[in-house]
C-alpha cells in the first residue's frame, strides 16, 4: 500500500494539542478517474472505496472514522457547531466548528479552498469548504463567528488555506468579475488580466486569505499548492470538466483538538 502524502501548514503545525492535514490523492483505494484518496461520499466513486479512504485519513488523524466529519457540501455560508457524530447522515453546511476532543472536522474539495482554523488555547476548531460563492457568500467569516460562539477568540486563531485552484489556472469570464465588484468594487485587485480583453484570472486564495483578515484572523497563509496542474497529487473539477471525465475525486481536508490536549 502506497503511504498517504498529507500537506501540512507550519502555522498549524506550530500549535500545542492541534493536528491537522491537507491531505492528496496519493495513498489510497479508489480506481480509474478517481485513482487515489477520494475521500467524497458524494461523487460516484465506489462507496467502499471512499469508506477505506476516510478510514486511512482517519487512522493518520489517530481518531476512528466515525470521528472524522465532513457536512454534505452545498456551496452555502452555513456554518455548523457539532459535539459528537453526526447521528444520521451529514447535515447541509460548508463548515464545522467544534470544542470536543479528538473530533476531526473536515473539508471536501476539487478546487474550491480547504480552510483549517483553530484557536489552540482555546481548544476550538473549524473547517470550511470555501468556493468562490461560499467565500463570496461569507463561509469564511461564519466558521470564524462559530468559534466565537464556542470561546474562541479571534486574536488568537490561526488559519490555513489549503490545495486549491490557484491563480495561474483560474480563468475566468467578464460576468464573473462583475459578481465580485456588485458586492465590493475593492474586490476588482483579486482579478488580473487574462489572455484575451474578455478574460480575468481570479486569486481565490488570495481572497480566502483577505476574508480571514477581515473576520480578524491575521495569523494566515496558503500552502501555495494549485490543484489544477498536478493530476498526479490533486483532484480538480475544472481539469475534468477540460478532459471530458465523467466525474472527480474529492481531497480532505481536517483538524482536531487531540485527546492528549490536557
Amino acid at each position: 500500500m502506497v503511504a498517504l502524502e498529507v500537506i501540512t501548514s507550519p502555522l498549524l503545525s506550530a500549535l500545542p494539542g492541534v493536528r491537522h492535514g491537507f491531505f492528496t490523492r496519493v495513498g489510497g483505494a479508489s480506481e480509474g478517474i478517481y485513482a487515489g484518496l477520494n475521500a467524497g461520499p458524494g461523487s460516484s466513486d465506489e462507496a467502499e472505496h471512499v469508506a477505506e479512504n476516510r478510514a486511512r485519513a482517519a487512522r493518520w488523524l489517530g481518531v476512528a472514522p466515525a470521528r472524522l466529519l465532513t457536512a454534505y457540501q452545498i456551496h452555502s455560508a452555513n456554518a455548523l457547531t457539532v459535539a459528537e457524530p453526526f447521528a444520521a447522515g451529514p447535515p447541509q453546511g460548508d463548515a464545522l466548528a467544534t470544542r470536543a476532543k479528538g473530533l476531526a472536522l473536515g473539508a471536501l474539495a476539487a478546487d474550491c479552498a480547504p480552510v483549517l482554523i483553530a484557536d489552540a488555547e482555546g481548544g476550538v476548531v473549524a473547517a470550511a469548504h470555501a468556493g468562490w460563492k461560499g467565500a463570496l457568500g461569507g463561509v469564511v467569516a461564519a466558521a470564524v463567528e462559530a468559534m466565537v460562539a464556542l470561546g474562541a477568540a479571534r486574536e488568537r486563531m490561526v488559519a490555513a488555506v489549503g490545495p486549491c485552484i490557484g491563480p495561474a489556472s483560474y480563468e475566468v469570464g467578464l460576468d464573473f468579475l462583475e459578481r465580485f465588484k456588485d458586492a465590493s468594487p475593492a474586490y476588482e485587485r483579486f482579478f488580473a488580466p487574462g489572455v484575451s480583453a474578455d478574460k480575468r484570472q481570479f486569486d481565490l486564495p488570495a481572497f480566502v486569505l483577505d476574508r480571514l483578515g477581515e473576520a480578524g484572523v491575521g495569523n494566515a497563509g496558503w500552502t501555495g499548492d494549485d490543484t489544477y496542474p498536478d493530476a498526479e497529487r490533486f483532484y480538480s473539477n475544472r481539469r475534468a470538466v477540460h478532459r471530458g471525465e465523467a466525474d472527480y475525486g474529492r481531497l480532505l481536508s481536517a483538524i482536531l483538538i487531540t485527546d492528549d490536549r490536557g
